[in-house]
């Protein structure tokens, strides 16, 4: 072995190790800043965390990918808890829920996890409200266990099929290879900005609410076991909407749909709008210049469709 190979060796070790410690201490940092926000619910053995304020009819909130319950609490929260008893879940991986296995969590699988959680706290019965990837885990919660769900609210969420293909880097960060190699990286030496970046694209056209992405916690989403079970769930999501779209017809709970025509993420024209005819009773209501976040820049019909799915589920 020549000195030159043996130098680049070296140097390519250092660079692994550093890489290494600092993905670490920047996770350490980020879980220091944004600590959970509520309590841990054991659910036969595997840990849900969960934000639970007010009092009121049972109200679930389902995040979004890359999310976490702070998605809910950085505002909307605050305007429910005094008509509901608000129940905001991570998902497996995502936040402070461990991941269930190494493979990406299906849908099915989440929403066993999320639903046997809120039973633990005594919501037998809640509404369940999901925003974009948190809307099709409320769906397969409809779908599977329809006798502890009593209505459905779904903002901005995937439900039929779509022809884009996943985004590379999900690919990429969900392969084998690039957990090992390539997460890593970007956990160590990504900054945050690039995070806070790419979330105010998800706000576009409106504008994100300011305070959002310190309140967010981007140094949570770039950790690496959650880099990773977000890209696989991500990649595995058309199949299992694929194989949940027959049953869509056994739904009967009452299903209030919130789209924004300005989603250029998740379509309103092959989503909400085939999902309303796929629901019997299901209503729609469309978001005029609205895109993909509605639980922040549409309050007053996020709040007025759950009311109304309160009423038309007997809850008020």
């Amino acid at each position: 072995m020549g000195k030159i190979t043996l130098y680049i060796l070296i140097a390519l070790g250092i660079f692994i190790a550093v890489t290494q410690w600092r993905a670490s201490a920047r996770e350490a940092q980020a879980e220091d800043k944004y600590p959970p926000e509520g309590q841990f619910i054991d659910v036969d053995g595997h840990t849900v965390h969960a934000v639970v304020r007010g009092s009121g009819p049972d109200l679930v909130l389902i995040h979004g990918a890359s999310g976490s319950t702070r998605d809910y609490t950085f505002s909307l929260v605050a305007q429910l808890e005094n008509d509901y008893r608000v129940i905001v879940l991570d998902r497996p991986g995502l936040g402070y829920t461990p991941s269930l296995h190494e493979n990406g969590e299906s849908l099915d699988e989440q929403a066993a996890l999320l639903s046997a959680a809120a039973l633990k706290l005594g919501a037998n019965k809640p509404i369940v409200l999901g925003q974009s990837f948190g809307g099709a885990v409320s769906l397969a919660w409809a779908v599977n266990h329809p006798e502890h769900v009593s209505a459905l609210v779904l903002l901005a969420a995937p439900s039929n099929l779509w022809s884009t293909p996943v985004d590379p880097l999900y690919r990429v960060t969900a392969s084998g290879w690039g957990a090992t190699l390539i997460v890593p990286l970007l956990t160590a030496w990504v900054p945050n900005s690039y995070v806070a970046n790419a979330l105010a694209e998800v706000f576009e056209p409106q504008a994100e609410p300011a305070g959002y992405a310190d309140y967010f916690g981007p140094g949570i989403t770039l950790r690496r076991k959650t880099m990773i079970v977000n890209a696989r769930q991500r990649v595995r999501l058309l199949r299992d909407i694929k194989a949940m779209i027959p049953k869509y017809s056994a739904i009967q709970v009452p299903t209030e749909l919130l789209h924004g025509d300005a989603d250029t993420i998740v379509g309103l024209k092959i989503h909400s709008e085939l999902l309303v005819n796929q629901i019997e009773g299901a209503n729609v209501t469309v978001l005029s210049g609205v895109g993909h976040m509605p639980q922040h820049v549409s309050h007053p019909e996020v709040i007025a469709a759950i009311a109304r799915a309160a009423a038309n589920a007997g809850l008020r």
